[in-house]
């Protein structure tokens, strides 16, 4: 296991535990629409945080949006919807399908016929 993943592993359990029976109190009543606000509050700081090129700011407030993010599909696991692993895969599934030119060997002329076809793909999955 990758230093990555395990480090992923340990936060997904760690707010496992802080939804758990033995959690927090704060944060086992959190649902996907009571956790909005600190979403957009934690997304603001990271953008802020970009604009001033502010590393340190940065990888904090991605953590927090992490935390945020996974809060949010571990509920939907709870609700038994889906898991925080469906995530990965259907965002991974849909980088892939939206770049052919990456995965599966399609070549443009320029970046304006990639970008057409970047939003006719875009417009299929929205079909589906």
């Amino acid at each position: 296991m990758t230093k990555s993943n395990h480090n992923l592993q340990i936060l997904l359990d760690t707010i496992a535990t802080l939804r758990s029976d033995k959690g927090c109190p704060w944060d086992k009543k959190q649902t996907p629409s009571t956790i909005i606000k600190y979403l957009e509050s934690e997304t603001s700081e990271l953008i802020a945080g970009i604009r001033e090129d502010d590393t340190t700011n940065i990888c904090e407030e991605l953590g927090d949006v992490l935390y945020i993010l996974i809060m949010i599909a571990t509920y939907h696991r709870e609700q038994n919807d889906f898991d925080f692993s469906d995530v990965i895969k259907h965002v991974n599934e849909k980088l892939i399908r939206r770049h052919p030119h990456v995965f599966a060997g399609k070549s443009y002329k320029d970046e304006a016929e990639l970008d057409r076809q970047w939003r006719e793909i875009k417009a299929q999955e929205k079909q589906k």
